[in-house]
């Protein structure tokens, strides 16, 4: 029987009959069973020819580990085993690429791995990781060309470099490297040193390669599902930063405390805090005596990169860490905790990003014993590239220093917030300008509201009651301001109930009283309870609302009132109107034209005005109704003081289709729908069903009430001619004045009706406007209604006398052009007695 010896000699000396005998009696579970035994390796060749059901059974148990859950590090770490195991290495260890500051490095993080180690001996913690750029070393090397390296002797390799060696005390001979790739990115390098049993790593070692490639399929996975939780929390970031942001618009650290609170669970820190600068950039004069006199030394710290002065006037600290706290600190001091080590005012000063990696500090910071490990600290800036505040994180809370992906978490949180303040700087610019604007508001109607003394001069209740006016009844008060106005049929001659009623014999004052007096003919007064000081305020405030201009002035305003009364009244239209309908109607009508400032809506839009900017249609028409309803805001002033809420709705309601309605762009686009009630109500006999038609339906009673406002616009157009002809000449020196203003200022030369040049055209431009636009309003609604005929026939004879003055200026065109005509005939005649001369004399001189 063959002994040990000879056997052993036998399979040494017959290679292929082993082999075959191990194919066939080996089996898998042998392998797996030494394979998860601790192996104690002691002979190199015994690992030489390893044979394909060894392969196969590694190849298993990596397979299988890549299907555990786990950390990356202990993933890596059995790999790196085996690895150990299989390359004869002394010691395999791991390298995390990661950036800080934008500077890529390396760092230790699984060292000194063999076959037999444990885990926990092996994970480097980041108190006592090992840390370099990848410029050195030949592991920098590997990293950055992302190719596997053998290194024989790093003695004679220029790009070894012994400082980890150093550090560990351990003496490297030769080397393998494999970097770990994913998406064209470096991750991390895998190293194995000191072949055991040789002096350096052969080619065949280098087949270790392919066993790297489960570490790289592990790595890659823990790197996508760490990517994947960095972007993830940076979307909750980004989202729950938004939502709290816009939440709180009034107040910017309110705004900063609610996005911060609110992600605090996607920054994974212990602590964070906010210190926030101040925006100041140029003192107060007054601060700059005691600096000038050299009382006080001037500022000599640090500056933002702006030019302001580092001053933190409040700081937010949130503690994450057991009990949560946040601690709001104003003014903080110069040794507060938060600001003593100087790396905040730093990165306020210069705007970087700064990561302190293992700040170790003996004792705690505050009362909480926190200890700082490591920070993550950068500014927050705003749409200007302001910087506006420091955030500052402290310790993350796996223990690992922060890397680039954490910078882009919060660089993300702060980047927003530093949006976020323009809408807090918008919201505050808004709210002053509301604020100015009610000043100038507050200014305006200070000038333009009517005084103690102008209401006393019409409401005299000190001298009637020896009181003021809120201290009077009301019943006594209509009685005594109905006697202070004048009647109806007797306006300085003129009848309130007339078409053809003249402003001319009245003063502006006493048409303050006629306006009045409409209102108590209609009957509104008592019965919507407007109380009598606030009705003569009010009429006296509109008068004081227009302008000194030529023709668009408190005169026309009158006018327009006047004239809406007349139609409801002596034109019968009231029938399809509510009290209110008609109190709302004429009121908007004195209204119509407030604050003209003597140019039309082109005008506006050619000059770019405020008004054009602000209003992009019906320019004037908008400003006049925007007045209107800021008289009504006024409690002094509101003359619909006393009505419900719906009822006032309903006013400024009718107030809005009134005065836009004095808009003549719109006039045509109603025509139609105004002659369509017109022929509908025409044929009916029954007076009943007529008013039932347009009354029971609001759009009818709208467009018959808008085509109302043009008739009133247009009405000086059919008073007597003594009083058309001189208004007519007041409308065409004001649309001169603005031709004028289009010559000057814009440079542009001014349309005929505008042109002062052209004012001998005016009877035959009279004509045109007449019937181009204003036949069609007075020609249906003496169809509508017959009571209002005499605005019609009051318009055609104002036609007949313009065209006769048209026929007179056409006459003298027509003579002057008779005129020209014959003296170009006389100088025709002239040249051709001429040339006949010269051919006589060039005759003669020919026979001579």
């Amino acid at each position: 029987m063959a002994d040990k010896d000879s056997v052993e000699k036998y399979l040494e000396n017959n290679p292929q009959f082993a082999k075959d005998y191990f194919d066939k009696k080996l089996r898998a579970d042998a392998l797996s069973a030494a394979f998860s035994a601790p192996v104690d390796v002691k002979d190199t060749a015994s690992f030489k020819d390893m044979n394909s059901i060894q392969e196969a059974a590694i190849i298993f148990e990596l397979v299988q580990e890549l299907q555990k859950q786990g950390s990356v590090e202990q993933s890596l770490h059995k790999v790196f085993q085996r690895i150990a195991m299989i390359v004869q290495a002394d010691r395999v260890g791991y390298f995390l690429c990661r950036a800080r500051n934008g500077i890529p490095e390396l760092a230790t993080s699984l060292f000194d791995v063999t076959p037999t180690s444990k885990f926990e001996a092996n994970l480097v913690h980041p108190q006592t990781e090992i840390v370099f750029p990848l410029d050195m070393g030949v592991v920098g090397f590997t990293a950055q060309s992302k190719k596997p390296q053998n290194v024989p002797d790093v003695s004679a390799n220029k790009k070894f470099c012994d400082f980890v060696d150093k550090q560990t005390g351990y003496k490297t001979k030769c080397m393998l490297t494999f970097p770990l790739v994913a998406d064209k990115e470096c991750i991390g390098v895998a190293i194995a040193l000191n072949k055991i049993g040789a002096d350096k790593f052969s080619p065949e070692d280098e087949l270790f390669h392919k066993y790297m490639n489960f570490a790289q399929v592990i790595a890659l996975q823990h790197h996508t599902a760490y990517m994947f939780n960095v972007e993830s929390r940076r979307s909750q970031v980004l989202l729950w930063s938004a939502s709290k942001v816009f939440e709180e618009l009034t107040d910017i650290e309110r705004q900063f405390h609610k996005a911060l609170y609110t992600v605090r669970t996607y920054l994974l820190c212990e602590r964070y805090s906010v210190g926030l600068l101040d925006m100041t950039k140029e003192k107060e004069f007054y601060d700059e005596w005691p600096v000038k006199l050299g009382d006080v030394e001037p500022y000599k710290g640090p500056k933002t990169p702006d030019g302001r002065e580092v001053i933190f006037y409040k700081i937010i600290d949130y503690l994450l860490e057991g009990k949560e706290e946040i601690k709001v600190i104003p003014g903080p001091p110069a040794d507060h905790w938060a600001l003593v080590s100087g790396l905040p005012t730093y990165v306020a000063e210069n705007g970087f990003v700064i990561f302190y990696l293992n700040v170790f500090q003996k004792e705690p910071v505050d009362e909480t014993g926190f200890v700082i490990k490591n920070v993550l600290s950068l500014p927050i800036v705003n749409k200007k590239e302001e910087i506006v505040g420091i955030a500052t994180f402290f310790n993350r809370k796996d223990g690992r220093p922060f890397d680039e992906h954490d910078e882009q978490i919060t660089e993300a949180l702060t980047q927003f917030l530093g949006w976020s303040v323009l809408v807090c700087d918008t919201y505050d610019r808004l709210n002053r300008m509301e604020w100015r604007k009610d000043i100038a508001q507050e200014m305006l109607m200070y000038q333009t509201r009517c005084t103690k003394a102008e209401m006393q001069s019409i409401l005299n209740t000190k001298e009637k009651f020896d009181a003021e006016p809120e201290d009077c009844d009301q019943k006594d008060m209509y009685k005594l301001l109905k006697g202070t106005c004048p009647p109806a049929d007797n306006v300085n001659g003129e009848n309130l109930y007339s078409f053809g009623f003249s402003d001319f014999p009245v003063s502006e004052f006493n048409l303050i009283k006629a306006g009045i007096r409409m209102f108590f003919e209609l009957g509104v007064i008592e019965k919507f309870k407007v109380p009598a000081e606030t009705l003569t305020q009010w009429m006296y405030t509109v008068r004081k609302g227009y302008r000194d201009i030529t023709y668009h002035n408190w005169r026309h305003g009158f006018n327009v009132g006047h004239t809406m009364f007349c139609l409801l009244q002596t034109g019968k239209l009231r029938r399809y109107y509510s009290d209110l309908d008609a109190f709302a109607m004429v009121a908007a009508a004195f209204c119509h034209d407030i604050d003209h400032r003597g140019t039309n809506n082109l005008y506006q839009t050619k000059s770019a005005s405020p008004l054009a900017k602000l209003h992009g249609s019906s320019i004037m028409e908008r400003h006049h109704l925007e007045y209107s309803k800021t008289l009504m805001a006024e409690e002094s002033l509101n003359i619909f003081c006393n009505l419900q809420k719906r009822q006032f709705e309903n006013v400024q309601h009718l107030f809005d289709v009134c005065i836009i309605a004095t808009d003549l762009a719109l006039y045509f686009k109603k025509r139609t729908m105004f002659q369509n009630i017109v022929n509908a109500t025409e044929p009916m006999p029954d007076e009943k069903e007529a008013i039932a038609y347009i009354s029971n339906n609001s759009t009818r009673k709208e467009i018959v009430m808008a085509m109302m406002m043009t008739g009133c616009d247009l009405s000086a157009i059919t008073k007597p001619w003594e009083v058309q002809s001189k208004v007519a000449l007041m409308v065409a020196a004001e649309f001169w004045e603005q031709g004028d203003l289009e010559r000057t200022v814009l440079d542009q030369q001014p349309i005929p009706m505008m042109d002062r040049n052209c004012a001998e055209q005016l009877p035959k431009m009279q004509c045109g406007f007449i019937d181009f636009v204003c036949s069609f309003v007075y020609k249906e609604f003496s169809r509508f209604h017959k009571e209002i005929t005499p605005m019609f026939d009051g318009l055609n004879n104002n036609r007949a006398h313009w065209n006769e003055l048209a026929e007179v200026y056409n006459a003298k065109m027509k003579a002057i052009e008779d005129q020209k005509k014959k003296l170009e005939e006389e100088e025709a005649k002239k040249e051709v007695m001429l040339g006949l001369c010269l051919q006589q004399r060039s005759r003669l001189t020919l026979k001579m």
